[in-house]
């Protein structure tokens, strides 16, 4: 990216020119201007500059309730994987039981892979009680707000799901199918082992997720088995889905004939588009890292030959159907770990580096004493064209995983952006604190100073 561009005084006045002040004391009085420019999309991103932010996830929850309880949006998908998600889906839409007898309970039970502060979080339980009072005084199981996950890890689970499913509606599919997936029982539901097989055995068990994915899509699901079965069938249908595209995802990481990032992303938006298809007038949010929200094409992202379902939705569905959110903060504390399936950890975020939006968004809410501690930029409408000027360089933004080294900030933890170009909207804050993980005390004393990062 090189030496970032030297910013003027015009850049600063334009940004507190458009700075729109948000607290938690009147939040639909100050987000208004956002909603009523993102409520028109079929498809909103809320982003996040880290897996580990309260105000990331207390903001996206204020966003979303206003969204579902006043412009028709019916579906919330995380960046979470589709088996626990569908627990959570029953949880607060009372299709089918739960064991849990709280929204805590269930969040602990049933997200337990690492990360698993992700969404076992009290962030997320909140958003998960106001779903499920939401849908309790909606009668018409149409208008009830639903939750999915749309990540690809859950390759075993997956597995299980599917053959159990099955083996209720259709006993003799069921036998096929675990005829074709018994190519797994060598593994023992480990991915790892799975992984290094590919090395010695390149074919792998691609053929055989192939042909059940491809059994269960020819299951007609006629009105008698909507009535009876239909979640079930589409349940099963997505999980052999997961299994396919998971190991295409493993395969990928071995051999690199793909990007395995792509393949996830891809994973993703066959999700969503599948989402959108399966309820008329579907309005649908999206929780996810900026990574995975922030258009690729205004990043380094397309030079490296990688996609994501911020820019897929955009190119398939139109710009003006989609509205993409991104967050930002200057400094303060978050939950992440210093290796990959490590220990919880609070971790100090340092100050923007030098020359990074979060730096020069800094600067000018102190240059122009722009009020509060956060606020948003909208960076789309018909008044934004100077904005769009001044937020439209290459310059890093800030991008935290689940495993993060705050002494490495100086050499990483930025992708280079087209701030402008990258979101539809901007929500800045200035100085953030870690979210509060359920059944979990993260050590507080480790790093002070300071697989894949996990975006």
């Amino acid at each position: 990216m090189g030496s970032s561009p030297a910013v003027s005084n015009a850049v600063f006045k334009e940004i507190s020119r458009r700075a729109v002040p948000i607290s938690l004391h009147n939040p639909a009085r100050d987000l208004a201007p956002l909603i009523e420019r993102i409520a028109k999309a079929k498809v909103v991103m809320l982003g996040e500059a880290t897996h580990g932010t309260h105000e990331f996830y207390e903001w996206r929850r204020i966003i979303s309730e206003i969204l579902i309880a006043h412009h028709g949006f019916t579906t919330l998908s995380i960046e979470g994987d589709w088996p626990p998600c569908q627990e959570v889906n029953r949880f607060i839409t009372k299709k089918g039981s739960s064991s849990a007898s709280s929204a805590e309970e269930l969040l602990a039970k049933s997200f337990r892979r690492w990360p698993t502060w992700m969404w076992a979080n009290d962030e997320f339980r909140a958003m998960v009680e106001w779903m499920k009072e939401f849908n309790s005084t909606r009668l018409d199981r149409e208008s009830q707000v639903r939750l999915f996950g749309l990540d690809v890890y859950s390759l075993f689970d997956s597995i299980a799901i599917v053959l159990d499913e099955v083996a209720k509606i259709d006993p003799d599919l069921a036998e096929k199918a675990k005829h074709h997936y018994a190519c797994f029982d060598p593994f023992q539901a480990n991915e790892e082992e799975y992984l290094e097989s590919l090395v010695e055995f390149p074919e792998g068990c691609q053929a055989e997720a192939l042909r059940v994915l491809k059994d269960l899509l020819k299951k007609r699901i006629d009105e008698e088995t909507a009535a009876a079965d239909g979640d079930v069938v589409f349940d099963a249908q997505q999980n052999a889905r997961i299994v396919r595209n998971a190991e295409s995802y493993y395969r990928a990481m071995v051999y690199g004939n793909e990007d395995s990032w792509n393949v996830r992303e891809s994973h993703m938006m066959e999700t969503l588009d599948l989402l959108l298809k399966t309820r008329p007038h579907n309005k649908l949010i999206v929780w996810a890292h900026n990574t995975h929200i922030g258009d690729y094409r205004a990043t380094n992202m397309r030079k490296m030959g990688q996609v994501n379902i911020g820019g897929l939705v955009r190119e398939k569905y139109g710009e003006s159907q989609v509205a993409l959110v991104g967050f930002g903060t200057f400094k303060g504390s978050v939950i992440a770990s210093s290796k990959w399936a490590g220990p919880i950890l609070q971790l100090r975020v340092p100050e923007g580096r030098d020359g990074s939006y979060e730096m020069i968004i800094h600067e000018a809410a102190q240059q122009e004493k722009i009020p509060g501690d956060a606020f948003y930029l909208l960076l789309d409408d018909s008044e934004a064209r100077k904005i769009q000027h001044c937020l439209s360089e290459w310059r890093g933004q800030r991008a935290i995983g689940v495993v993060y080294d705050p002494k490495k900030e100086k050499w990483g933890n930025y992708v280079p952006t087209m701030l402008a170009k990258r979101y539809d909207a901007f929500i800045y804050i200035h100085e953030t604190k870690a979210l509060r993980p359920l059944g979990a005390t993260p050590d507080l004393h480790v790093l002070p100073e300071t697989y894949p990062s996990g975006q």
